[in-house]
């Protein structure tokens, strides 16, 4: 519907309510923003029931519960690890996994509230929209991750100080961008390669698909992210780009120590000192560590806040080689890995119905 039926120009209509952040009513209703919107459609279309597509009657090995090898555990090939027996290295696996979903978990809720705020602060209606698609599938992850804490790990960690930093500087600033920025693209797009390494590697079906239906959802949220800012940040002045490139700076070197795990080895007792230099000092974890920038690098040159401090940043941590990946084509595979799982899920529940049928005769 055109706003050219309104008697009045509808930029006198605009309506912005001031507090903690501006809520903004546009009354605009043109259909202009034609990515946005089709992301919309497709926001609509792929919601789905955690409590249906998932299978929660799998029983999860407690020893083990993501099924991966012992090379993928972080402390692997550590003096530490090498010095224990098999039942405390059960538990360092139990509790690594917990701590990880928990994580997800936490996160997962930083987005719910800050898709909520993007409802209300971000100008365009056509943003609007799919943000309010984007607070039903945050308020789903946050129900699949706390749900299989509960049922399947019968284990919870609290929110990583790193991660809390983060999120509050995210959600107490009122600049609506910069709730894109920080939630769309880089603590999501952190998600995004953590949940696609437990995807490709688990042999757990359930912390498999669960993570691959999660980052159907999440490509998207990350495609809005980088629609929006595309369109903004060339608006801005040199330095008030450069603020958001200082604050990307700050927010990759912080999330470099999100995956350290400190809090676990503290918990059980293990030398956390010597877990987390082995591990900062281990070419596996610098490998999965560099992998974790992976959708966060190439975006944000994509959005243009890939300047001489972010490059001197990214060539720091080492992850300097991911600035010309194909975002599309990994949104591509992440969608194509999900609707496979779903067609292999389908076919089994109709083979099951043939099964019955054909016993019953």
């Amino acid at each position: 519907m055109s706003t050219r039926m309104y008697a009045l120009p509808v930029e006198q209509t605009r309506w912005e309510v001031p507090g903690g952040s501006t809520t903004v009513f546009d009354w605009e209703y043109d259909e202009g923003r034609d990515r946005l919107l089709s992301l919309y459609e497709k926001g609509k279309q792929k919601q789905w029931d955690g409590a249906e597509r998932l299978d929660w009657t799998i029983e999860v090995d407690l020893s083990n519960p993501m099924g991966i090898p012992d090379e993928a555990v972080s402390i692997f090939g550590s003096p530490i690890w090498d010095s224990m027996g098999e039942k405390d290295r059960a538990m360092v696996r139990h509790h690594l996994a917990s701590w990880q979903f928990s994580q997800f978990l936490h996160g997962e809720q930083g987005a719910l509230i800050c898709s909520s705020k993007i409802v209300h602060t971000v100008p365009g209606l056509d943003a609007k929209f799919y943000a309010a698609t984007q607070v039903m599938d945050e308020a789903r992850h946050v129900e699949v991750y706390s749900r299989y804490l509960r049922e399947k790990l019968d284990l919870a960690y609290p929110i990583s100080p790193g991660l809390k930093s983060l999120l509050d500087e995210v959600i107490s600033d009122s600049r609506w961008d910069m709730t894109y920025l920080g939630m769309q693209v880089l603590i999501e797009g952190l998600a995004l390669a953590a949940f696609g390494l437990i995807r490709d590697i688990a042999t757990e079906p359930l912390a498999s698909t669960l993570n691959a239906y999660v980052m159907q959802d999440e490509a998207r949220h990350v495609a809005f992210g980088r629609l929006a800012l595309r369109d903004y940040y060339p608006e801005l002045t040199q330095a008030e780009r450069a603020e958001r490139e200082e604050f990307c700076v700050e927010a990759c070197y912080l999330m470099r120590q999100r995956f350290l795990g400190e809090e676990v080895w503290r918990n059980l007792d293990i030398d956390a000192d010597e877990c987390v230099e082995y591990m900062r000092n281990s070419e596996h974890f610098k490998l999965f560590q560099s992998h974790l920038f992976s959708r966060i690098v190439p975006t944000l040159g994509d959005i243009g806040l890939f300047g001489d401090r972010m490059r001197q940043a990214f060539a720091d941590i080492g992850i300097i080689g991911y600035e010309n990946a194909d975002l599309d084509q990994m949104m591509e595979q992440d969608e194509k890995i999900a609707d496979d799982l779903d067609r292999a899920r389908i076919e089994q529940v109709e083979k099951a119905i043939i099964v019955g049928r054909t016993a019953g005769e």
